[in-house]
């Protein structure tokens, strides 16, 4: 079954293209909210659960061993612009775990973010694997390793401790078994498991509530959510769509942006969980199908609506700054 158009992109008052998507929205008991589209098909969430891959860090006690401040914890769960304080911060967990960045094995890219990149380039420097948008993840992963004694090269493997555990927390709170016939590999070399929407949502309501968590998991779970409510800018960066909407909402709302189109998402105080893909992997449709959502389930006073409603329905402009189009929400996400 084609899943229905979620988002259209106007330039005018004329729709110049569609993008079809799915939505899936869970409470924490695992019953449906909302269901839109073809839900059950298997996609491989990567960095939309990063939050969800950091509990184990946090609940051994291991962050906590290291002292890892609120905002390394949120770059723990980050996709970052690689902007010298996401930079900073990685090295900075590195250090505390007595390795450095040779340790990495996420790769290396220039900053996602165009100024950090430019910045860079303009002191003649070449980017390092800190600079990689999951270098805070990774870092992460290999406090978690020396926290158990256990040698982090080769972290990224899938039959490594680190992501065994890894694999189990997801596996755990997702209620999804993450097989290795559905296994692939990410952008920065660990597993990802491909499972239904339903699970992924049902995993982020349960991170959102602690519902049917165990005691360590729920503190841990909570300690995250806080400490990106405290340090949105550290889980993207300037501009990015997840620092702004976390700016605006605080612990209302956590958001994180996958790939491929995928989001995922909890609204803590309504207990829901939601995961969305759009099909043909555009990011900016699956950021307005996710800002759309928040405008459906969340009570927002009239500046924040505002808001994202600007983010729902972002304004397109040409290289002269001149206003051409803006993307438009399908009624099925706003009403």
């Amino acid at each position: 079954m084609d899943n229905p158009f979620l988002v259209e992109v106007l330039r005018g008052e004329l729709v110049e293209s569609r993008h079809r998507g799915s939505v899936s929205v869970i409470d924490a008991d695992g019953a449906t909210v909302l269901s839109i589209g073809d839900v059950e098909r298997h996609v491989f969430p990567r960095s939309a659960v990063k939050a969800l891959q950091a509990l184990p860090l946090v609940e051994s006690g291991i962050a906590d061993k290291y002292g890892l401040t609120d905002d390394e914890i949120a770059l723990a769960c980050a996709s970052h612009s690689g902007e010298p304080a996401h930079a900073a911060a990685a090295a900075s967990m590195l250090a505390k775990a007595g390795r450095d960045v040779a340790c990495l094995e996420c790769g290396t890219h220039w900053p996602m973010g165009d100024a950090a990149a430019r910045a860079l380039a303009a002191k003649g420097k070449s980017p390092s694997a800190l600079h990689n948008n999951c270098s805070g993840k990774h870092a992460g992963f290999i406090c978690l390793a020396c926290g158990v004694n256990e040698d982090p090269a080769g972290y990224v493997k899938a039959g490594h401790k680190v992501q065994q555990t890894v694999r189990a927390a997801l596996e755990d709170i997702t209620g999804s078994s993450h097989t290795d016939e559905e296994q692939g590999i990410d952008g920065c070399s660990i597993p990802t498991y491909a499972i239904p929407l339903p699970a992924l949502a049902f995993g982020f309501a349960r991170f959102g509530t602690g519902a049917g968590l165990s005691r360590a998991c729920q503190e841990a779970a909570r300690r995250i959510r806080q400490a990106v409510a405290k340090h949105p800018f550290m889980v993207a960066g300037t501009d990015r769509f997840d620092t702004k909407l976390m700016e605006l909402l605080g612990e209302r709302a956590f958001v994180k942006v996958g790939a491929e189109g995928v989001y995922c998402a909890t609204f803590p105080e309504l207990g829901y969980g939601v995961a969305l893909k759009a099909d043909d992997g555009s990011t900016r449709a699956a950021e307005a199908m996710m800002a759309g959502l928040v405008l459906h389930f969340l009570s927002l006073r009239d500046e924040e609506r505002a808001a994202v409603e600007a983010l729902a329905q972002p304004v397109i402009k040409n290289w002269n700054g001149i206003e051409v189009g803006r993307y438009r929400v399908a009624p099925d996400l706003l009403q």
